[in-house]
Order: C-alpha cells, then sequence, then structure tokens
C-alpha cells in the first residue's frame, strides 16, 4: 500500500505542474481566439502573434516612431489614462525593454542588527530626486503571487547577488523551492 501511495504522489508530482500550465496556455489561446472570433483553433492567438510582430516592425521604422512618441504624448496627457499607461509601459519596459529593471538581484538586511535577508532586485541606485542620497528602491517579489514591495533601504544594507535574474526571480516567486 505503502508503494502505491509513494507512485500516487511521484504522479502528482509530474502531472499536476503539466496540466496546470497547458490548462493555463489554453486559456490564454481560448481567450485570444474568443475576441477575434475565428472558427480554426489557435488562429486567433497566430493573429495576435503577428500582430505584435508587425507592430514592432512598422514602429522601429523612423517615420513611424514620431507618430508612436506623438501618441504616447497624448496618452500621457489625460490625467487617468496617463496613471494607467506610464504604469504598464514602465512595467513593461522593466521586463522586455531597454530599461530593464530587474537585472539586478541583490540581498537586502532590513536590520543592521537582525539576520534576517530578503531576496530583491535594485530598481534604483540613486534616490536623490526624493531626498535620499544615500538610499537604494529595491523591489521584493512575493512568493506564488504578482505582486511585491518597494523598499528604500541604505546601500549598507544591500549586497549584490552573483546570479542570472530570471533564476532569482524563479526562486523567490517559487518561495525558494526552484533550484
Amino acid at each position: 500500500m505503502k508503494k502505491i501511495t509513494r507512485y500516487f504522489l511521484e504522479g502528482l508530482l509530474v502531472l499536476v505542474p503539466l496540466a496546470v500550465t497547458f490548462y493555463v496556455i489554453y486559456i490564454i489561446f481560448m481567450k485570444i481566439d474568443s475576441i477575434f472570433k475565428f472558427k480554426i483553433p489557435g488562429l486567433g492567438f497566430a493573429a495576435t502573434v503577428i500582430t505584435i510582430t508587425l507592430v514592432g516592425f512598422i514602429s522601429s521604422n523612423l517615420l513611424t516612431k514620431r507618430l508612436v512618441r506623438a501618441l504616447e504624448r497624448a496618452f500621457t496627457r489625460l490625467p487617468f489614462v496617463k496613471m494607467i499607461y506610464t504604469a504598464i509601459r514602465d512595467l513593461t519596459n522593466a521586463f522586455v525593454g531597454d530599461k530593464k529593471s530587474f537585472n539586478k538581484p541583490v540581498l537586502v538586511q532590513p536590520s543592521p542588527h537582525s539576520n534576517i535577508m530578503l531576496i530583491g532586485f535594485m530598481t534604483r541606485e540613486s534616490l536623490e530626486n526624493l531626498g535620499f542620497a544615500d538610499k537604494v528602491a529595491v523591489y521584493l517579489p512575493q512568493a506564488y503571487n504578482f505582486a511585491g514591495n518597494l523598499i528604500i533601504v541604505s546601500k549598507e544594507q544591500v549586497t549584490p547577488i552573483c546570479a542570472e535574474s530570471g533564476d532569482v526571480m524563479s526562486f523567490i516567486i517559487s518561495g525558494g523551492v526552484a533550484a
């Protein structure tokens, strides 16, 4: 009976991550397909990928860069739209843009007299514009969540981590379980 239980648990360890991953991908495909109302499954997703690639190609052209900048200026002038647009733009740029912000993994000692260490990403090395010349900004992602906290600490409380940013993010998001 113990072997059967062990086999069952090992089966769960293999199937649950696979099933959840496939389910999330399926939901994304279905949502995108439902937007376009195509009869062929996956065609909406393919159309989305092609459209995004075409927009990227077109927006990299010198003439259309001006149009994109003009559209961006218009968005940043509207009070409520500015808040949403700039937050999403900055978050997107933090992961895939030229201004990647989550590329400096660090250890933070929250209190000088504590042995507790937090893992995060230094997003700003200088906060002089806020009046904190000797402080840095560190983003602390939360495990099993798409949220986090931004903390401001002294530079002395931060130690760089010699590891790939993606590996550190996986480690944090998984609650320290990912290798």
